[in-house]
């Protein structure tokens, strides 16, 4: 006998959520432990904006690896010491523990889907400024 599953906890849209807006840019999660928690989900899922010539603050996230798929725009991601450039299409997976962060260059914002390992993802700060 299948297992009948609510849509709230498999249906999910940025319509639906306000997310949290920044200086630099915009954030929605839409799956995970913090703000939109479904029981049982294992990963983080969300939609990242950050506007042109914006970047967002360095930081890491100890206990997970995450994956970032560039819908629009261009950026310069810094991972550890290198820099990567990504455009539509690209993805970037930052392992569990490196630095990070990532800066629009195009006119347009940067729009990128972002999917944690963890449903309860950690981020350290390292230097100040908005992260959510």
């Amino acid at each position: 006998m299948a297992q009948q599953v609510a849509k709230q906890d498999v249906v999910r849209s940025t319509s639906d959520h306000d997310g949290v807006t920044t200086s630099w840019g915009h954030l929605s999660w839409l799956l995970g432990a913090g703000s939109a928690p479904i029981d049982g989900v294992e990963q983080t899922f969300g939609v990242v904006t950050i506007n042109p010539g914006q970047r967002n603050p360095l930081h890491m996230h100890p206990n997970c690896e995450e994956l970032l798929f560039v819908i629009s725009g261009t950026c310069d991601h810094l991972l550890g010491e290198e820099t990567y450039k990504l455009a539509p299409g690209s993805v970037i997976r930052v392992p569990r523990g490196v630095p990070h962060w990532a800066l629009c260059t195009s006119d347009e914002p940067l729009k990128v889907v972002v999917v944690f390992s963890s449903p309860d993802r950690q981020t350290t700060n390292l230097e100040g400024g908005e992260l959510a």
